[in-house]
């Protein structure tokens, strides 16, 4: 990462502000701006989480909105209600209360002295997604978003739900939100209403896990912010951003292909970063682009941005199964737009002879029955890749033993998947649940199996996520089975395997009784988007090597703890997933504030007891500073039986220095069972 220390405008920043509501209500934010911003207006670029702009993101904000300022903006995070140093309580996401005090930020910063009336909204994840939910709200000051690790579809492609299927992200993303949310304003910020402000949220911000299982199909807790119910209702210019290692990578095809504003796609090999952070690697000068966008959009500026071309995306060469890169080979490609008539959607047909291109189907063949072991899928990685951990999937050799295989005869040419793979089977299966979970692998000449894109499909969910309906035993199905989309090159030598099981944790909670899933002789189909390589490609602009302002200055006083690890007690028959994600502590220098943070996740099960699986979370944060110490942890634990998932989880508060013998200052526990819904 290049260090920009010299920009454009010298910038000033203002620690804490804060913005009214409509309601009376405040939201607290940190404001960057060019120091001559009051007598020469700038446009305003607005990031708005939940995520704690004193503390959490001060690392990432540092690098980011003193950059952009630095080139001519009014930049401002701002704590959504109910958290950081904002009034309220937060109760949910993406709820009506969030959008409306976003309208209503627009709406004063358009207004302000430093700000020429010219506004637009950038966030990664939550902010990326709201971004798209306010500008589908058509606020009058917005005049277009970038929009990174997001999607348009709430159910479809988000950390509860993928295929109908609970993902064990559901539960992971729960644990983030039940810690975040139970923390405290900065009494530095907020003087002392900041204990009255903590124990409001302590006891108003709920158990967000029980809402998120008492929706298990696409009904209309999800639709009212997915802006893909009506991608008309955006009309200001979209960026979206994602990487190949992340969760979320779908919608920005599907916002390409929909949205009828100017837009651009960027896909590299990253996971849930910013691509100047971007983990795999390469990184890229993001920044640089994101000022590219907003000279563009918001000062009218020809930058040469709208000449290019629509979506650029990083083709990925092949590679050895890691749980972790730091780099992955390859190079850009890119379409003018999309859909490319330059994809070739080509079919191939799974027989017992594995996949021919072209070939008739073998009805010749045997019915397949099978039932996957438990254990497929505990190399499988996570939903969404935070490189905070060894957190991709590993050799796939380890879970294709527990799979139905079909393979191609080693490639005499090369082969480039770019878009939406999917494949289709007929099936049946003995039970009213079941689920499918398919891989494609790149298998090299030494039997290496490396996994780049999977799909999942509850079968009750075969005609769509709206109305699931409860499998008849014994009748057969014609299933499609979508996956995740990708660019990958496959080289000559190599095979392409396709790998179809029965279960997948704990990426995917298992189905409520273990099924017995036949696939009918000569049904089964793969259908690859492929692409030729194109020498246009070649002469693509280079990205800028990735820059940023001055990191944030922490000290270390604890060191963290990664790891992701696989376990079996053999005289228990009991598996366990390990991930540890723990920060230890540290300073940031600038506001002598020490932060200690870890969680800590367990994914178990015993043998082929499907009703046995169990997820558990535990977290701590920390925060002190002179005779302010407080302590908040969280644990969860998530079961099933065959006809409920049941909910144990147990919040503590403490107050470290509060003077008494039990420095605990708030505890809550909760029992939920949730009916299981088909899933």
């Amino acid at each position: 990462m290049k260090t920009i220390t010299e920009l454009p405008h010298e910038v000033r920043t203002i620690e804490n502000l804060y913005i009214p509501m409509r309601d009376g209500a405040r939201l607290a934010a940190r404001l960057w701006l060019p120091v001559d911003a009051e007598q020469l207006p700038v446009p305003a670029v607005l990031e708005y989480l939940p995520y704690r702009k004193r503390d959490s993101t001060r690392g990432r904000d540092a690098l980011n909105h003193p950059y952009l300022a630095g080139h001519g903006y009014a930049c401002i995070r701002v704590d959504m209600r109910g958290s950081g140093d904002s009034d309220g309580v937060i109760v949910d996401e993406y709820r009506p209360q969030e959008h409306e005090d976003a309208e209503d930020v627009i709406a004063w910063l358009a207004e302000q002295p430093w700000c020429d009336g010219n506004v637009g909204m950038m966030g990664i994840s939550w902010g990326g997604f709201n971004s798209l939910q306010v500008a589908a709200r058509r606020p009058p000051a917005l005049k277009a978003i970038i929009s990174a690790s997001a999607t348009e579809d709430l159910y479809v492609d988000n950390m509860h739900y993928m295929g109908g299927c609970l993902l064990a992200d559901n539960l992971s993303e729960a644990t983030v939100m039940f810690a975040f949310n139970s923390l405290p304003p900065d009494p530095a910020i907020v003087g002392e209403r900041w204990r009255e402000l903590w124990h409001e949220r302590l006891e108003g911000s709920g158990l967000w896990l029980e809402t998120w299982l008492e929706h298990q199909r696409r009904d209309d807790y999800w639709k009212p912010a997915s802006v893909c119910e009506d991608y008309s209702s955006i009309q200001c210019p979209v960026m979206a951003v994602g990487g190949w290692a992340d969760g979320y990578t779908n919608a920005i095809f599907r916002l390409l292909e929909h949205l009828e504003v100017p837009r651009k796609g960027l896909i590299g090999p990253w996971g849930h970063k910013y691509p100047h952070l971007g983990v795999p690697g390469p990184a890229i000068g993001f920044l640089q682009e994101v000022v590219r966008w907003w000279d563009h959009w918001l000062k009218g500026k020809d930058t040469g941005l709208m000449d290019e071309p629509m979506l650029r995306a990083w083709m990925q060469d092949s590679v050895s199964p890691e749980p972790s890169y730091d780099d992955r080979p390859g190079r850009w490609v890119a379409e003018d737009f999309w859909p490319s008539a330059n994809v070739e959607p080509r079919r191939f047909a799974l027989s017992r002879h594995g996949i021919e291109e072209g070939g008739a189907p073998d009805r010749d063949g045997s019915d397949v029955t099978l039932q996957s072991p438990l254990s497929v899928g505990m190399f499988a990685g996570k939903w969404a890749s935070y490189a905070a951990t060894p957190d991709l999937p590993f050799d796939q050799r380890e879970e294709d033993g527990g799979a139905l295989v079909y393979e191609t005869e080693p490639l005499t040419r090369p082969m480039e998947i770019f878009g939406l793979p999917s494949a289709s089977f007929e099936v049946s299966a003995d039970k009213p649940v079941a689920q499918l979970a398919v891989r494609l692998s790149d298998v090299a000449p030494n039997g290496e199996a490396t996994r780049f894109t999977y799909g999942l499909l509850n079968l009750t969910h075969r005609d769509g996520s709206e109305d699931p309906q409860p499998l008849v035993p014994g009748e057969r199905y014609r299933v499609t089975v979508p996956l995740n989309g990708i660019a990958q090159s496959i080289p000559a030598g190599h095979r392409l395997r396709l790998s179809v099981s029965t279960s997948y944790w704990p990426l995917a909670w298992p189905a409520p009784d273990a099924a017995m899933v036949t696939f009918s002789a000569g049904s089964g189909s793969l259908t690859l988007p492929v692409r030729e390589p194109r020498e246009s490609d070649a002469r693509l602009r280079e990205f800028d090597e990735p820059a940023a302002a001055p990191e944030l200055q922490t000290t270390v006083l604890e060191p963290g703890e990664h790891h992701w690890r696989v376990s079996r007690d053999l005289a228990t028959n009991v598996s366990t997933l390990e991930v540890v994600n723990d920060q230890g502590a540290f300073r940031i220098d600038e506001t002598d504030t020490v932060i200690r943070r870890a969680t800590s996740e367990w994914y178990s099960f015993r043998w082929n007891e499907v009703n046995s699986v169990r997820g558990e979370t535990r977290t701590v944060r920390r925060f002190e500073r002179d005779d302010w110490k407080i302590e908040v942890v969280t644990r969860t634990v998530l079961t099933s039986t065959p006809s409920d998932f049941h909910i144990s989880a147990q919040l503590d508060a403490y107050e470290l220095d509060a003077g008494r013998g039990d420095p605990r200052v708030y505890s809550q526990n909760w029992q939920r069972a949730v009916p299981r819904d088909l899933v």
